[in-house]
């Protein structure tokens, strides 16, 4: 792959040359001018298709679906998941299909401006299921759906326009790896160099685990099972297969036969502590691995087998309604975490996130040079024709940036002064988060949002909109810019043109917000009444989506109004409340002590014991289980290369997973819309 036409693919990745690059010696040595000549000679492949109109509307519509399963699974666990890879390889199935009834083979570039597109529109969904919804929740106000959806592609675009002087410094001149992005290069560079069996194979098992998946979940469905056996067949009562795997146990208690298992006293079913089949969670486990599916364990157990009934027992954590003494205390998992644990896991997430962004200091220093460093003359530009100019993010940032600005202030009551004050903190955090995410593929947005929740809340602690909502726009600048370096760095591995990456991306923005929006209110705000508890009707109890990101959003903007409001944190936190929050931070910053210094080989992450904390039991339980299982896969068919077990579990692991998260979200969303319009 040295010139700028596509490369004749051999029989099998071994048998194609290594991928062009720079080596330690010359990232160091040469000047940026010598690195773009290099790369402008050896990788750019000149005009092969890219941005194509079928490239565009595939990036689109996969885009469009990939965006509605990870707003399934954030609404579920806080996280979103990566979909480059998913897209890449469902285009590339699909092409290779349609190329044997006559279609144009698509080409490697194409296939990178498909996920492109695709990953820019699942972004879409963090600030929905974050700070967003944290915002409606504290005002008890439904947004208007046009304003929400406008904002946040005004905020992405922003993201974009920001991204694209650093992609220069920390692509073109440092040449930083951007982990998750080298990866996707790397295995379209193989399924374009190998067999096209290679890519139809993964695409095979992608597609049979999402059938597989999606079948569970369409008989577990309450409301596929009634709108067919009682609507269709007239059937007077529906059976669907049951969604908790103890179910069958509590049915023999109630008739008496073995006892209801309880901790202080209390049913252990109010603690949420019931297995139950989540194969979009199955798949999510698997992806994640082992060491942070432990932490959510051990966080889970920490919380709701010890330490609430704990509290319980000392009368820490009121019940609802009852008496813990006579067993009729409801007391209910959100009611738990809502009034006591949330404090704790949140301590030790934050905590432990500020040590990891301390600890790596380069982080700081790469910021520092991108504020700092030399600009090269436009003579010596040598990709200025290819490149995004640099005179559309400086007009572009201002301008903006001054929307969202107003927006913020006309919609959500942000003094223009705090919001304009966000535009230059947001170009800080943003150079944090793409430094942190060069380096090793996390971005701290997490994290970083505290920054301005903090800040912000301390200058106008009255008004809860100002910490949230000026977080929100930090925060999703700083990870858009931070995701779209991540989409270009396989571009860049791969020779394609940067401009036409950043139009991909602004189509993906677009393709997000239109499908996640609509449905985001459909699947959430759908049974929302005036004047109904707003976080009781998008989060209720014993419901599947529990919004774990927006109760930490929630959860820091009241400590930050109860801190710097003059009421103290007395007004909101209980004496055993502070206790477990200083316990939880010192927890937080031994784990990571130890995480930083054994390596990243110790055993537990902070911040997922925390997440353990405010996820359901039974998510958290099927994460776990599904990454036991690929990790005994991994275990048994590590040493057998070649065999079909080693292709299947090793080879195709991502795939795999990823066709589980896909098939049971989209069935599970079907089944809410079922509810929703036809019953």
């Amino acid at each position: 792959m040295s010139g700028p036409t596509e490369p004749v693919p051999s029989n099998t990745p071994e048998d194609a040359a290594p991928m062009p690059a720079l080596d330690d010696e010359q990232i160091r040595s040469w000047s940026r001018e010598q690195k773009d000549r290099w790369w402008l000679e050896r990788v750019y492949r000149g005009d092969m298709p890219q941005l194509t109109l079928r490239a565009a509307c595939t990036g689109f519509v996969l885009g469009g679906v990939l965006s509605a399963t990870n707003l399934y699974v954030g609404a579920k666990t806080g996280w979103t998941l990566g979909v480059g890879l998913t897209s890449v390889i469902l285009a590339f199935s699909a092409f290779k299909v349609l190329s044997q009834f006559g279609s144009r083979d698509i080409t490697i570039l194409e296939s990178n401006a498909i996920q492109s597109v695709a990953t820019a529109a699942g972004y879409m969904t963090m600030p929905l299921v974050s700070g967003m919804a944290a915002y409606m929740w504290v005002e008890n106000a439904v947004l208007d759906w046009k304003r929400l959806m406008l904002f946040n592609v005004v905020l992405s675009v922003l993201g974009v326009l920001v991204a694209f002087p650093m992609k220069r410094r920390f692509i073109n001149d440092e040449q930083h790896p951007f982990p998750e992005g080298r990866a996707c290069g790397v295995v379209l560079d193989t399924l374009y160099r190998s067999s096209a069996a290679v890519g139809l194979f993964k695409a095979k098992a992608l597609g049979l685990s999402a059938a597989i998946a999606g079948f569970i979940t369409f008989i577990s469905g309450e409301a596929y099972m009634k709108l067919i056996q009682e609507r269709w067949l007239g059937f007077v009562k529906s059976w669907h297969f049951p969604h908790n795997l103890d179910e069958w146990y509590y049915d023999l208690a109630a008739k008496g036969y073995v006892p209801i298992p309880r901790l202080a006293n209390v049913d252990i079913r109010q603690f949420g502590l019931s297995p139950a089949i989540d194969l979009a969670m199955f798949g999510a486990g698997g992806l994640m691995g082992m060491r942070t599916a432990v932490s959510m364990l051990v966080g889970m157990i920490a919380n709701f087998v010890f330490i609430a009934p704990w509290m319980i027992s000392a009368g820490e954590i009121l019940p609802r309604s009852g008496s813990v003494a006579a067993g009729t205390a409801v007391f209910g998992r959100v009611h738990i975490v809502n009034t006591w644990s949330l404090w704790w896991g949140i301590s030790i997430m934050v905590v432990a996130s500020l040590v990891s962004l301390l600890a790596r200091p380069e982080v700081f220093t790469q910021a520092l040079r991108s504020l700092t460093g030399r600009k090269s003359p436009e003579s010596s530009d040598v990709l200025r024709h290819i490149e995004l100019p640099l005179w559309v993010s400086w007009l572009g940032i201002p301008l903006v940036g001054g929307i969202g600005v107003w927006m913020a202030h006309a919609w959500f009551g942000v003094h223009y002064a705090f919001g304009a004050m966000a535009i230059p903190l947001i170009s800080v955090l943003s150079l944090i988060a793409v430094s942190s995410t060069a380096l090793t593929g996390i971005t701290p947005s997490g994290a970083l949002s505290k920054v301005p929740q903090f800040l912000f809340g301390g200058l106008d602690p009255k008004h809860p909109a100002t910490n949230l909502m000026t977080g929100v726009m930090c925060s999703e600048v700083a990870s858009n810019a931070s995701n779209l370096l991540m989409d270009i760095k396989p571009g860049y591995m791969l020779g394609a043109k940067p401009r036409q990456q950043a139009v991909g991306h602004l189509i993906g923005i677009v393709a997000g917000a239109l499908a996640s929006t609509p449905l985001y209110y459909v699947l959430f705000l759908s049974d929302y009444r005036p004047g109904a508890n707003l976080q009781n009707v998008m989060a209720p109890e014993g419901g599947q989506f529990t919004f774990p990101a927006a109760l930490q959003w929630k959860g820091v903007s009241e400590l930050v109004t109860s801190i710097f409001g003059g009421g103290g944190e007395a007004s909101l936190l209980s004496r055993s409340i502070v206790i477990s929050m200083v316990v939880a931070a010192m927890a937080g910053v031994a784990l990571e002590v130890a995480r930083i210094g054994t390596r990243n080989r110790f055993p537990l992450s902070a911040l997922a014991i925390g997440l353990g904390v405010v996820v359901p039991p039974e998510s958290t339980l099927a994460m776990f289980a599904g990454a036991c299982f690929f990790w005994l896969m991994e275990r048994r068919y590590s040493d057998r290369s070649g065999s079909r077990g080693h292709l299947l579990w090793i080879g195709t692991h991502d795939p795999i997973c990823a066709g589980i998260v896909a098939g049971a979200a989209l069935v599970g969303i079907g089944d809410v819309l079922v509810r929703v319009f036809l019953l």
